[in-house]
């Protein structure tokens, strides 16, 4: 059984906000850094690229590269695949939708509560003041 968390939606099934959640943290977390994103953009420009070939490009050396390839790998950023002797990395566009889905749902979640919140001010706001002298 799983529980619902406050806006209704339940915790841990997939496509729920918390799933969504728990990939955009680990997505997040592997941008935060702006190497990673750097070579996230040019992995997606060139279709995939080896680590040397990325160390060619980029003004790191080919172990930091590495480093930073295991970490977009473990967030689930890009695939491994090997062609002839070289190890090809290429973005997986997944994890990405899976974050801007997350921030998509937890957006409407705020759209709804700043609409009660403003449906609370405004009836306050049309209803007759008490403490007016002329009353």
């Amino acid at each position: 059984m799983s529980a619902n968390t406050a806006d209704g939606t339940e915790r841990g099934r997939p496509g729920s906000r918390d799933a969504h959640g728990a990939q955009a943290t680990e997505v997040f977390a592997a941008l935060v850094d702006p190497t990673r994103r750097k070579l996230l953009d040019t992995l997606a420009e060139t279709d995939g690229a080896s680590a040397s070939a990325l160390a060619h490009r980029l003004p790191v050396s080919r172990q930091a590269i590495v480093k930073h390839l295991h970490v977009l790998q473990a967030a689930g950023l890009i695939t491994p695949e090997r062609e002839g002797r070289a190890v090809v990395y290429r973005v997986r566009a997944a994890p990405l939708e899976a974050s801007a889905c997350w921030m998509t749902e937890l957006a409407a979640v705020w759209d709804r509560r700043l609409a009660a919140i403003k449906q609370v001010a405004e009836a306050a706001e049309a209803q007759p003041k008490e403490d007016s002298p002329d009353a």
